[in-house]
């Protein structure tokens, strides 16, 4: 059978590199950090590695995070538990494929948006998403397509198709609607566990855009992000039992899984792992307890504890309670680096606008619950990224030795509504991963008032007649 993808769009097709930008042409390639024998890290974009994207065969530099994850995969002995929010990326399910038929256990959770076969979204469902998933339901088929001849072979989807590889392997997979309901605000974690033992999380999604780029952008080198690889069993057993709430009966069983706010509330656990302190904490966490008690809670009475430095690199930055916990830290005269995502750094509720003591009307012309800094610094901005790729880390590294990572944005919907996970590790081995990403990332920034902040503050006014 061949699946038709006419519906509407232009086959998209790869053309090579785009000579607009050569930035692995500029950029030296670093020495590598020594890894913690215990957490690894591992970036997209990391200086001190070259690899092949396997799709789109462009040398570049960073880490294969595609592979990190197959590497891990092929360790398995007796069980793989994946809970990730969106999964493409076929060399992954491969992996799983194999493993599955070599009698490890393997089951797997996703985000119901992410959960139907791409050859089923035509037509009619393909209309009826909005231009964001259409552009990746977009990518994605061009993706699969592998002789770009407009329709999905049968082979093509067994070759290339995640949903088609798991199935065909008879893996068992569920998404947020196993519940009974529509679904959470979102499943959006991104972790995996091994044979009871090994964690594989950080901000990544497994899809081409969070690891190797757009396939059918090729000046994409994919969002920037990391990926952790922890040999804990005390860890691992706290991620399986937040995958155990998820998976329920598994498919077929009684409606009882459970997501979101459905879970018991969980306060965060201390985990002893050799030559680092490491806490752990799971969200979401309902409005009715304390917000201390929160992940971001933890993220904000650790960012409190910093006496040095405070370095952020965040997609999303949104919630106020952190913006005042930094506030202080800045007037104990801590010095403070912030790089958000340049989609989010200049929207209403951003608080980099707090930090440069600056507010902005929202789309109704209405200022909202906002603080600007009195004292505000200038050290807040976006990075500068290849076309088309977001800053999709969600990580902080307090005063080189303590780092906050995880699937948590620092937002209230992360916070209340969604499945989430954040860890924060005490090691300046792995601080020192960190921080050399987010050099990598402030280097080259644009900071303070920026053109895009000036463009962003003109409009507005115009639109609200201030």
């Amino acid at each position: 059978m061949r699946w038709g993808i006419g519906f509407g769009i232009g086959l998209l097709l790869f053309v090579g590199v785009s000579s607009q930008f050569r930035s692995e042409a500029t950029l030296p390639t670093l020495a590598p950090l020594p890894q913690d024998t215990y957490i690894q890290a591992y970036f997209n974009h990391n200086q001190a590695a070259t690899y092949t994207d396997p799709y789109r065969q462009i040398t570049r530099h960073g880490d294969d995070l595609e592979q990190v994850v197959v590497d891990a995969i092929a360790t398995a002995q007796t069980s793989i538990d994946v809970a990730v929010h969106e999964f493409s990326l076929p060399g992954i399910a491969h992996a799983l494929a194999d493993r599955k038929a070599a009698g490890v256990e393997v089951r797997v959770v996703v985000e119901n948006t992410y959960s139907t076969p791409v050859a089923k979204r035509n037509g009619a469902a393909f209309a009826e998403l909005d231009e964001h998933s259409q552009d990746k339901i977009s990518d994605l088929s061009a993706f699969i397509d592998a002789d770009q001849d407009g329709v999905l072979s049968d082979g093509e989807l067994s070759d290339r198709d995640v949903l088609t590889i798991l199935a065909q392997a008879n893996i068992p997979l569920i998404d947020d609607t196993a519940d009974g309901s529509k679904g959470s605000g979102l499943m959006h974690h991104k972790f995996m566990v091994i044979d009871g033992r090994t964690v594989v999380t950080g901000s990544a999604n497994w899809t081409l855009s969070c690891t190797h780029g757009g396939f059918s952008d090729p000046d994409s080198r994919g969002n920037a992000n990391s990926i952790l690889v922890i040999d804990s069993q005390p860890l691992a057993q706290r991620f399986q039992q937040e995958f155990s709430y998820l998976w329920g009966d598994g498919p077929g069983g009684q409606p009882n899984s459970l997501f979101g706010l459905q879970k018991p509330h969980r306060s965060s656990a201390l985990v002893s792992i050799p030559g680092s302190g490491l806490e752990v904490q799971f969200s979401p966490t309902s409005k009715t307890q304390p917000w201390a008690q929160s992940v971001n809670g933890l993220i904000a009475k650790t960012l409190g504890q910093a006496t040095q430095s405070v370095h952020l690199a965040l997609f999303v930055f949104s919630e106020q309670a952190i913006s005042d916990q930094l506030l202080s830290v800045a007037n104990r005269g801590v010095p403070i680096k912030t790089l958000i995502d340049p989609g989010f750094a200049y929207r209403s509720y951003s608080e980099g606008l707090d930090m440069l003591g600056i507010t902005i009307p929202d789309h109704n012309c209405k200022r909202d619950n906002s603080v600007p800094w009195a004292n505000p610094i200038t050290t807040v901005g976006v990075p500068a990224l290849p076309p088309s790729d977001k800053l999709h880390h969600k990580f902080a590294v307090l005063d080189q030795n303590i780092v906050l990572i995880g699937s948590q944005n620092w937002s209230q919907a992360a916070n209340t509504t969604n499945d989430e996970n954040l860890l924060v590790i005490r090691n300046a081995t792995v601080a020192a991963h960190f921080e050399r990403e987010f050099q990598r990332l402030y280097d080259g920034a644009e900071l303070g008032m920026t053109p895009q902040l000036q463009g962003a503050i003109a409009r507005q006014q115009e639109k609200c007649g201030l």
